[in-house]
């Protein structure tokens, strides 16, 4: 029989990957039919459940009694993979929805990606599983694998070797090219899941239900696209707070961004979302599929350790240094040793080795002087992990060296280690040793570093909080914003003219300066007057976006005069330099004092909704580029604080060459505005406040844009 349930704890998709009983639809004779290696895969992963082949052509494939249908199998089905043509799955789903079958892996191509007629056949498809309560993976996929129940259905040339990485990918080539690799490797995974078009179950099905099991240390992903953003932000950082998450996403090039009219929108790439939201929901994100794998076997073989700093240990100082530098290229911190540990080092180690971190025992150093100086490193109560870098120099076996390092590091199984021995076959014994061990070896050293540094970050994640829900005030006026987008709506504009975004930024307690919209001089004077000198005017057009580029800025104006003169002079400048522009007139502002300018922006996702931006203003913002980002759903003040000390704003904030600190808690408050804003009015599509002025006591927002879809 399959595994029991009293040995497995039971995930969300526990039917789907400990089936009692399975039938393959589109079973073959024929070798090389896909419904024939399905069913071979199965038989020959050690399923211990009947297997019913059906198909209505055939009495009896690989020994096994053949079903002319799902419906004339006498016994009750779990699972069916289906593998027949794309004109019959939808009869044959709707005969195992009859059937009472529970789940689904249809490998059946010719769905939604061939067009629309294909999309129209997925839709239903997916009804049919709605209807009768039956999960789905797929269609469009290669199928499953779980090697603990043990079951393999799919028609890969393969079955991988028993372990602890879940893996899920999209596309179904790469799995099979992952799975041949990982076979020449020696990794082994506990599920192995392709996707496909994601019809029913997606990357946060299979996410939440590798978290839940009790057998999965890492969840692996590739996915090119995620389809619910919000949820699976705080779904999926519930579930990486129970098993570490890695995944590479592709489709990240800039070319797929999206055009922006807002500096926010500009700074926002195409891959930038996702970085964001990878990181509030505690992914860590792989760049290469070489670094996936790396950060796998590490989470796969050690403990997460309790802090940054790394201890190195090396027979060569050239890897030594390399490694040091990746260390603090990832942020991580080089260990300080104790003053007992130094004074053993120096009393073990030859007069010319470096007992300081990298320890460096040099090339004619034996087996066992390596293995003491690392044994005295890991030992130290300032190390939280240590890599081990060996080149090999005639007259030592990397072996001898790698069974002394194994032995070593099993007196502190809280530390991680991990070791980078370079130079292929010379090294090929010691990397066995390794494996063997389950100790993960890398062959270069910024590989294990980078790999060290995922364990690392993920140790510091479960340390924090959960995601919180954004911050929220009482005191926001949301009837005056839906008055004013109504109003932008009903003259068919999806840009707000300036005095437009300030009434809307005021209603949310921003400090936006006043602005009055002036069609003549004389109305321009009067609002200048209103408003006090000095003011400044500005071009009022929801066609330009840079109003200083065409001279439709005109800055303290200090009398009735010069605001007069300033009018007719924007008017002209704009006539002159973009001739046919509709303007709806000049704005005219209260002119705030200078100060440091910032800017604060969203930016609104398809996946993941609204991104809110900080970072330096004023017109250096797309050249210097130092803005930090965060997804707005679940921006906290905490996680503001952070957003902010992630630039270099942050350090004019609290004072810089002795200038005065400015008010940091407003430059906050505002933010948190900014975010409630554009949660609760899920139409803006973009906006920002650039710049917002910070003072030593207070803000101000000196020019707001805002777009609405």
């Amino acid at each position: 029989m399959v595994e029991s349930s009293s040995t497995v704890r039971k995930s969300s998709l526990h039917d789907l990957f400990h089936p009692e009983s399975v039938a393959v639809v589109g079973a073959s004779r024929a070798e090389g039919k896909i419904g024939h290696s399905i069913l071979r895969n199965l038989i020959d992963s050690g399923y211990q459940g009947p297997i019913y082949p059906v198909n209505p052509k055939e009495q009896e494939i690989l020994g096994l009694v053949c079903y002319p249908s799902v419906g004339a199998i006498p016994e009750p089905v779990d699972l069916a993979a289906v593998a027949v043509p794309v004109a019959a799955a939808l009869e044959v789903a709707r005969q195992c929805g009859e059937k009472g079958v529970r789940s689904l892996v249809v490998v059946t191509a010719g769905f939604k990606e061939v067009g629309q007629e294909g999309l129209r056949l997925e839709k239903e498809l997916v009804d049919i599983c709605r209807r009768y309560r039956m999960t789905m993976v797929g269609p469009n996929c290669l199928g499953i694998m779980d090697t603990r129940t043990p079951m393999n259905v799919s028609f890969s040339a393969g079955f991988p070797h028993r372990g602890d990485i879940a893996f899920f990918s999209q596309s179904g080539a790469l799995c099979a090219a992952i799975l041949d690799w990982s076979l020449k490797r020696g990794i082994g995974f506990s599920k192995f899941v392709s996707m496909g078009n994601k019809a029913i179950l997606d990357e946060l099905s299979f996410i939440r239900d590798a978290a839940e099991d009790d057998y999965s240390k890492v969840i692996l992903g590739y996915i090119e696209d995620v389809r619910s953003g919000e949820a699976f932000v705080e779904q999926v950082a519930r579930a990486a707070r129970k098993t570490p998450v890695v995944i590479i996403k592709s489709g990240t090039s800039q070319a797929g961004a999206q055009a922006a009219s807002s500096h926010t929108g500009a700074l926002a790439g195409s891959s930038l979302a996702y970085d964001v939201a990878f990181r509030q929901a505690g992914v860590i994100r792989a760049e290469t599929m070489e670094e996936l794998f790396d950060y796998a076997i590490a989470f796969a073989t050690q403990p997460v350790p309790p802090g940054r700093r790394v201890g190195i240990v090396t027979n060569s100082g050239g890897p030594g240094i390399i490694a040091t530098d990746q260390v603090e290229a990832q942020g991580l911190s080089m260990a300080r040793f104790q003053k007992e540990t130094l004074e053993v080092l120096r009393r073990t180690l030859p007069p010319a080795a470096n007992v300081y971190n990298p320890v460096d025992v040099l090339g004619d150093a034996s087996a066992e002087t390596y293995r003491t100086a690392f044994r005295l490193v890991l030992a130290d109560p300032g190390v939280d992990a240590v890599v081990c870098l060996l080149t090999r120099p005639a007259g030592i076996d990397p072996a001898d060296v790698a069974r002394g390092i194994v032995e070593e590091r099993r007196r502190f199984p809280e530390k991680a280690v991990v070791a980078a021995f370079l130079g292929g076959e010379n090294v090929h014994g010691g990397n066995e040793v390794f494996r063997d061990s389950g100790l993960p070896s890398y062959e270069f050293p910024e590989r294990a570093v980078k790999a060290l540094s995922g364990l690392m970050r993920y140790g510091e994640l479960v340390k924090e909080p959960p995601l919180g829900r954004g911050q929220a005030f009482d005191d926001v006026d949301r009837e005056t914003v839906r008055r004013v987008f109504a109003e932008v709506r009903k003259e068919g504009r999806t840009v707000l003219l300036g005095n437009e975004a300030h009434r809307v930024a005021r209603a949310y307690g921003v400090n936006a300066a006043p602005i009055h919209l002036a069609t003549r001089a004389i109305e321009a004077v009067g609002a200048a007057e209103e408003l006090g000198y000095p003011v400044v005017l500005k071009v009022a057009s929801p066609k330009i976006v840079h109003k200083s580029d065409v001279g439709g800025v005109k800055l303290g104006l200090e009398g009735p005069g010069e605001v007069r003169e300033g009018f007719l002079e924007i008017l002209e400048n704009v006539s002159r330099v973009m001739p046919g522009v509709p303007i709806d007139g000049v704005e005219v502002q209260k002119m705030l004092p200078g100060g440091t300018e910032l800017i604060v922006g969203v930016t609104r996702d398809l996946q993941f909704g609204p991104l809110v931006a900080f970072g330096l203003g004023g017109i250096w913002v797309n050249l210097l580029k130092d803005v930090s980002f965060r997804l707005a759903r679940n921006l906290t003040m905490a996680e503001i604080d952070k957003m902010i000390m992630e630039t270099k704003a942050y350090t004019l904030l609290h004072g810089y060459r002795g200038r005065p600190p400015l008010d940091a808690k407003a430059v906050a408050e505002t933010i948190a505005r900014v975010a409630q804003l554009v949660r609760e009015f899920p139409e803006i599509a973009e906006m920002d406040i650039n710049p917002l002025v910070a003072y030593e006591d207070g803000v101000g927002a000196l020019d707001v844009k805002i777009t609405i879809s």
